[in-house]
């Protein structure tokens, strides 16, 4: 009987460690590590999966890359300090925020080419194509404010005062805009058509939100956060649904509708993926391994690749009282973006 006992409890423990090998196997993997010229900083990619391109800020300049070959076929010069790029594939336009000269370059999708400059104010940062009123929303910085763009004759069409620092955005297309405001820890809802701010939501216990996603088959908000928290708000009542536990320093978020899932772009070198089961449960599958300094991202919603820019970094440099935290210094050509796709 001994006997028999010890063999059942040798398969089950076979059979736990072969369970725990299992689920410890990651789901994603990095497909690719694209290398792309250039040795400056970076901030928000995004990706148009109509036209299968990825496009990057980096440093003064914006990359763009063919995501079927994964090679450069343009660069966008003279955007200098730029953060964000709004894709307007209903009207063959991209626009882009150049902090330093504080306005938004429209380019040409077709030709890739600067068409025109917008001013805006203070250091535009993250910026939103709003596709049912043809509205673009720049954020300001600097002036704690947005200004809205008329995308299809480029006329600034006013400025909202949001009393706050803006960080990224995201739109339903049916003209309801959110943004989060990261020095008062809060999320402003923005009609698009009055330019309005209908409301203001704490997302407490988050602080310091960064990047936003929306799911708008099921009107919830995933907001990442400086205290290591996704954040899962309904979109249309600013209440918190959920919280979830994410890697350190991140700065970007993005969801896929195909597979209802969340990602948190983790400055210390994770991709937290969160699975959405229904509207009001949300469970993190895991963290996937991918490189420090990799903290924004898109995601291609045809191919489920996720996208995230990073590089190899040397020491920082002596730090002045003009800046006293300077950043490590990049090391040359070592820019690259990591294409993280799922475990077929």
């Amino acid at each position: 009987m001994k006997k028999l006992q010890w063999i059942l409890f040798v398969l089950a423990m076979c059979g736990a460690v072969a369970l725990a090998a299992q689920t410890s196997v990651s789901q994603y993997r990095i497909a690719n590590r694209i290398h792309v010229e250039g040795d400056g900083f970076w901030d928000y990619v995004t990706v148009d999966d109509a036209a299968a391109r990825l496009y990057l800020s980096h440093g003064m300049v914006v990359n763009v890359v063919d995501l079927k070959t994964l090679k450069s076929i343009a660069t966008i010069q003279d955007t200098k300090g730029v953060h964000g790029i709004a894709i307007a594939r209903d009207l063959n336009k991209g626009f882009i925020t150049c902090g330093r000269d504080s306005c938004v370059a429209v380019v040409a999708l077709d030709s890739l080419k600067v068409a025109a400059r917008v001013p805006t104010g203070r250091n535009p940062d993250a910026v939103l194509y709003e596709p049912s009123t043809h509205r673009v929303f720049a954020y300001n910085g600097g002036s704690g404010s947005a200004t809205v763009i008329d995308a299809k004759t480029n006329a600034v069409l006013g400025t909202i005062a949001l009393d706050g620092k803006p960080e990224f955005s995201a739109a339903d297309g049916k003209g309801n805009v959110w943004v989060n405001i990261e020095d008062k820890s809060m999320v402003a809802e923005i009609d698009a058509l009055t330019m309005k701010v209908k409301a203001r939501w704490p997302i407490a216990p988050g602080e310091e939100p960064s990047g936003m996603a929306l799911d708008a088959a099921t009107r919830r908000l995933f907001i990442v956060c400086s205290n290591k928290l996704m954040i899962v708000m309904d979109a249309d009542k600013g209440s918190v649904v959920a919280n979830l536990p994410i890697g350190d320093r991140c700065d970007g978020t993005a969801f896929d509708p195909g597979l209802k899932r969340a990602y948190s772009s983790n400055g210390d070198g994770t991709l937290t993926v969160v699975q959405e089961i229904d509207k009001d449960n949300f469970k993190v599958l895991e963290n996937v391994a991918t490189q420090r300094g990799a903290r924004t991202i898109a995601v291609d919603a045809t191919t489920h690749h996720v996208y995230l820019p990073t590089a190899e970094f040397g020491p920082a440099p002596a730090p002045t009282p003009e800046h006293p935290r300077p950043r490590p210094t990049v090391l040359p050509g070592s820019f690259v973006v990591l294409d993280v796709a799922p475990v077929k």
